[in-house]
């Protein structure tokens, strides 16, 4: 039986040793298919998932991950990557859906002005947010809107490092939708951080210009896969109500 919600945060733990046994790999794909489910900034959906099944190719990325048992033992892996270099292709994909969902010649006058609102958002602001030149434009922007700032609120985040962070926060709240989805189903898994993510590109053909966000490693947990009891700092120490 699917556990709920708060059963499945609950059994979620980093299993770093899986049992040599195999789980549905069309089980683990429904799983992918609730990540993208995950709230994205600005509905751009800079993601993308490699479910890895291929036995040889997942000794490869083990390899890759400095043979840790998380991934050397794992019967599958799921590769989480952040994709900000795709968002020109996903605001055309946003204003195409934009066009097909608003596309009626009698919207009322709310409806046609969220539609060029939203329009505007994905033509304009997108292009001058996501914009950048070996990180020359990016800076522009930052020193501008600091200014800007200094008289009303605005986005600050504007360089080419600051677009990487918030590509990586979109595939973090991905892959945590995932690895929940997994336990809610008994399957487990360990999101790794500790790879060559240039080999792992190469072994997967995945572009340079993309970042591996992180490698799950999947599978049914072993008896020694959990390496301890779980370690929390106490809540009232990172619980501030305002």
């Amino acid at each position: 039986m699917e556990k709920t919600v708060s059963e499945a945060i609950a059994y979620r733990r980093s299993c770093r040793v899986y049992k040599d046994e195999s789980i549905d790999t069309n089980k683990v794909k429904q799983c992918i298919e609730n990540a993208v489910l995950a709230p994205t900034s600005s509905n751009l959906q800079l993601w993308e998932f490699y479910h890895v099944t291929n036995k040889e190719t997942i000794e490869k990325l083990a390899h890759a991950c400095f043979n840790q048992n998380a991934a050397k033992t794992a019967q599958q892996l799921v590769v989480v990557v952040a994709r900000k270099d795709l968002w020109r292709k996903r605001c055309k994909a946003n204003i195409a859906f934009l066009n097909t969902s608003f596309g009626k010649a009698d919207l009322d006058k709310k409806l046609e002005n969220r539609k060029k609102m939203a329009l505007n958002y994905y033509q304009k602001v997108m292009p001058i947010t996501y914009f950048d030149f070996l990180g020359i434009f990016g800076m522009l922007k930052y020193l501008v809107f600091q200014v800007i700032g200094l008289f009303r609120p605005i986005y600050r985040q504007a360089r080419l490092s600051d677009m990487r962070i918030v590509a990586h926060k979109s595939a973090g709240l991905a892959a945590q939708n995932f690895m929940i989805s997994m336990a809610a189903i008994g399957y487990d898994t360990c999101p790794m951080e500790g790879s060559d993510t240039l080999r792992v590109k190469r072994i997967l053909g995945i572009p340079w210009t993309a970042e591996i966000n992180m490698i799950i490693g999947c599978g049914l947990r072993d008896d020694k896969g959990i390496y301890g009891p779980r370690f929390r700092v106490p809540f009232e120490d990172v619980y501030r109500q305002i």
